[in-house]
């Protein structure tokens, strides 16, 4: 009977039995884990809400599509007298634009967001010749008109006017029609084809712009030339085309496009709706350099490392030491680990990743090393796992901060732990027979 009792009690303290536990524990940490994943997608949509919210009722991004020369035309189909309209539209045969974004910073509640006033000036010319009768329409350009799509009529700053054909020309509300763009502005434009002397098409519009986030332009020159400028130094330049020249400096940036009709997917002239020029646009994207829930989420997906790394030391010094650690004070040290990534989120809202990074960590292996010191007797079990932890903590700093390269690195520092562990296991013979 007492031997009976010996071999259960045994049977409990097996080592064995209680990695099978500490296993099972892990997986079962992970529903947290998911749950904190969770929470910081929940703010991460409540924050994008709050950017939408404050680019209502500024303005959003904006997508500039044009100068373009609209034409209404018809055509007699049957010889009872039935007809069929449409619009031919013309590009310009060059197009230059030149902008200078103004960007600040704006709140809702705790959340910010980037938000713009520009000052767009646009110049070019336009060429009608051999247009008069495209596709067999009969074109009435005493109803021609010019008209820029822009995204966001509300961003549009003071009047509008345009020099062109020797004439002052006040902008008028709406595009004039749909067939390139759903919102913008329109300036009516009589023309006199018949008479070439009649017709100067050269044109310069100035534009003040108000937008959140980004700003856009489509390439519907023959060949487009855009060049921005802006104070604000993290730029992320998008769409169909880069750059050709850019400069990006600590106070802000410059940057140069030429695109030629041999680049875009449509062509110089057609009618009706057969082509999007908007879905050509490039621009520049006013990114806020801490995304911060990016980054937690990123370092929540580590979780289930930090546990097992952890478990794994604890286990190879209760080996070597012959001290006992109560799977309970194993689960306190995993819910420990667990919080830090909720406490990062809710502090890196208020004073960005990284000093929140450096908090969280701190707090963290301050706690379980007070824990750890209360718990054990020996003090360099106490200087290991705070050594492990600050390891562990920086490494995961480091793989967030690599980016492109994070998996690479993250893979060679497995190994590397790994390759150590097995090199431990296999010296002191750690699991013997």
């Amino acid at each position: 009977m007492e031997n009976e009792i010996v071999k259960q009690e045994k049977w409990y303290q097996s080592m064995t039995v209680k990695m099978i536990l500490l296993g099972f524990l892990g997986l079962m940490l992970l529903i947290p884990l998911l749950l904190i994943t969770d929470v910081i997608r929940e703010r991460s949509r409540n924050a994008e809400t709050a950017r939408t919210e404050i680019g209502n009722l500024w303005a959003g991004a904006q997508t500039v599509t044009g100068p373009v020369l609209n034409v209404p035309g018809t055509k007699v189909i049957s010889g009872d007298g039935q007809y069929v309209t449409t619009t031919m539209h013309i590009l310009p045969d060059d197009l230059k634009i030149t902008g200078r974004l103004m960007p600040e910073k704006r709140y809702r509640g705790i959340y910010e967001t980037v938000v713009y006033d520009s000052d767009i000036q646009m110049t070019g010319s336009f060429s009608i010749a051999g247009y008069e009768h495209l596709n067999d329409y009969i074109y009435d350009w005493g109803q021609a008109y010019i008209s820029i799509g822009v995204s966001d009529n509300k961003g549009i700053r003071d009047k509008v006017e345009m020099n062109f054909n020797k004439a002052v020309i006040i902008a008028q509300p709406g595009a004039g029609q749909t067939d390139l763009f759903e919102k913008g502005i329109s300036f009516p434009t009589a023309i006199d084809p018949g008479v070439p002397g009649n017709f100067n098409g050269n044109f310069s519009i100035n534009l003040g712009l108000r937008g959140s986030s980004n700003i856009s332009f489509s390439p519907v020159g023959k060949t487009t030339e855009v060049s921005l400028a802006s104070e604000w130094d993290a730029p992320s330049f998008m769409g169909t085309f880069l750059p050709a020249e850019r400069d990006v400096k600590e106070d802000g940036f410059t940057a140069r496009w030429v695109v030629t009709h041999l680049n875009r997917s449509f062509p110089q002239v057609w009618t009706g709706k057969s082509y999007t020029p908007s879905d050509d646009a490039f621009g520049v994207d006013l990114i806020l350099q801490a995304d911060h829930y990016t980054k937690a989420e990123r370092s929540a997906k580590y979780g289930l490392l930090f546990i097992a790394l952890t478990f794994l030391v604890l286990i190879i010094i209760e080996i070597r030491s012959k001290e006992r650690i109560h799977i309970f004070y194993y689960l306190l040290v995993s819910l420990a680990l667990i919080l830090f990534f909720s406490l990062l989120t809710s502090l890196s809202e208020l004073v960005g990743f990284n000093a929140a990074y450096l908090i969280s960590s701190v707090a963290t292996i301050g706690l379980l090393s007070a824990f750890f010191r209360s718990l054990l007797k020996k003090g360099w079990i106490v200087l290991v796992i705070s050594g492990l932890l600050t390891i562990l903590y920086v490494f995961i700093f480091v793989l967030l901060a690599l980016k492109d390269y994070a998996f690479l690195a993250g893979n060679i520092g497995l190994f590397v732990l790994l390759a150590a562990l097995m090199m431990v296991s296999a010296r002191y013979r750690l699991f013997k027979e």
